[in-house]
């Protein structure tokens, strides 16, 4: 195969990739925002929105989007209850978006099987750590539309 071919596969796994990341971010949005509303946390869009956009960081933007509206929660009730709730509320997020939407997607998207999306992470998160978190996922993509083009 020529290397425009090379190419052309490479830039199509992962544009899908990014196609399955913007979708798993809008997923990950909706359940914050429905989340935050039945808590009638302030501001819910806000942080739904900001923690789509932060879903993009590989494994560091869940975790930073989840300070405003614990701090929100906290600012608007005066007790422990109610951020504890959002905590809840994030931890459900994290393993429904771990385990369930981001494998579902890039076997939707990008022809990554379930399995893989789950282990291969963890796999290259351990062998290098942090980057083997961020760079698994396009990995896969790239493998797997070289996998299903049939060439190596």
């Amino acid at each position: 195969m020529d290397p425009r071919g090379h190419i052309r596969i490479t830039g199509f796994a992962l544009k899908n990739w990014a196609l399955a990341q913007v979708q798993d971010s809008i997923a990950v949005a909706l359940l914050w925002l429905v989340g935050l509303w039945i808590l009638k946390v302030p501001w819910a869009p806000l942080w739904a929105g900001l923690a789509a956009t932060l879903q993009i960081v590989p494994h560091l933007g869940p975790v930073l989007s989840l300070g405003g509206p614990v701090l929100a929660a906290l600012l608007r009730w005066h007790d422990w209850e109610h951020p504890l709730f959002v905590l809840v509320l994030y931890a459900v997020i994290v393993v429904v978006d771990g385990l369930l939407l981001q494998p579902y997607i890039m076997r939707r998207v990008a022809k990554v099987p379930m399995w893989a999306s789950i282990l291969v992470p963890i796999i290259m998160g351990f062998a290098i750590p942090f980057w083997g978190f961020i760079l698994a996922p396009p990995l896969l993509a790239v493998i797997y539309a070289y996998k299903a083009r049939g060439t190596t």
